[in-house]
């Protein structure tokens, strides 16, 4: 029991460290190769912070626990909106003035709603893994052309400033990208091997671990760049990076693993983990969108998705005691 509660420990804090290294040493090169600013806001950063989701979810799936990357993937989903944009949020309002964020909204909306129609039959098999990466892809080749229209965003000016603060050199930032993408994959296996083992130390299903634990671990880079997105008051930047994540997680996390092995949906995923995360995005999109103005998320909003979180979170640990006594 204790060594793989250090594998979790040791995987986690190994996973967070080089998918920053990972994500600088991308953003730097992308930017060495003369890659717009709103595409690596977009693109870079926002799908690069998903690549503790992606490895874990992948690795899980190849060793058969398939469950895991789902619950990984979904989990991290709700944790993004309801945690870490509620506390963002809560340390300073965000205010939407992306014409890129607002338009990523929607599309984030019907993606999980286009989810949701295939877990239906309570399976996502090959051929429904293949139609999430086909989505997929077609988001990304929409965000590479809209970048390339060559207008000015307010994403594009906050990418363009925090790229500006930490100056790297090519050289340097190849080095980087790949010391971090070797960290994530072997930490990634050792995180999984760990994950399975107390689940099945302590008699719970792998979706429990991978909507808990994992989801948690797995997301952390997202809640430290969003919060210190909002510190320095790039609000869109923070948002941008929440969409483009729950994009990456629900099309590119969810596709990947499903084309490894075909992923057996649990009843409590169609009653409890889907209705949760799609409640969040509708929620977000009603709050941040701006029909007629700039969208924001208030302090009270952001406090109310923490509620949310809590509330699922103690639904999720109530379920695990419940069975424990059972």
């Amino acid at each position: 029991m204790l060594l793989p509660l250090a594998a979790i420990v040791v995987g986690l804090a190994v996973l967070v460290w080089s998918a920053d290294k990972f994500v600088e040493g991308a953003a730097a090169t992308a930017k060495h190769l003369g890659m717009p600013s709103l595409l690596i806001g977009m693109v870079v950063v926002g799908f690069g912070t998903s690549a503790p989701e992606m490895t874990v979810s992948a690795f899980a799936a190849w060793e058969g626990n398939p469950a895991l990357a789902l619950g990984n993937a979904y989990g991290s989903n709700t944790l993004n909106i309801a945690l870490i944009l509620g506390i963002t949020a809560v340390i300073a309002v965000i205010v939407v003035h992306s014409d890129i964020v607002r338009k990523e909204m929607p599309i984030l909306l019907a993606v999980t709603l286009l989810s949701g129609l295939l877990l239906w039959d309570k399976e996502i098999s090959r051929g429904d893994a293949l139609i999430l990466l086909v989505a997929f892809f077609g988001i990304m080749g929409w965000s590479i052309y809209a970048a390339m229209r060559g207008r000015k965003d307010a994403l594009s000016a906050e990418v363009e400033e925090e790229l500006a603060s930490h100056p790297m050199r090519l050289k340097t930032a190849l080095v980087w990208l790949a010391i971090g993408l070797l960290l994530l994959v072997i930490s990634s296996k050792v995180l999984v091997w760990g994950a399975v083992e107390i689940a099945h130390a302590l008699g719970v299903s792998d979706l429990i671990v991978g909507l808990t634990i994992v989801a948690l671990g797995t997301s952390l880079p997202e809640l430290a760049s969003s919060i210190a997105a909002a510190r320095k008051g790039e609000s869109d930047l923070a948002l941008g990076n929440i969409i483009g994540s729950n994009l990456f997680n629900t099309l590119a996390v969810v596709g990947i693993a499903g084309l490894i092995a075909p992923i057996t949906v649990a009843d409590e995923v169609l009653t409890r983990d889907f209705p949760i995360m799609l409640a969040v995005t509708a929620g977000l999109f009603i709050m941040v969108y701006g029909f007629k103005k700039p969208g924001h998320l208030t302090h009270w909003e952001g406090s109310l998705l923490l509620s949310v979180y809590v509330g699922y979170t103690g639904w999720l640990v109530y379920g695990v005691i419940d069975l424990s006594f059972a």
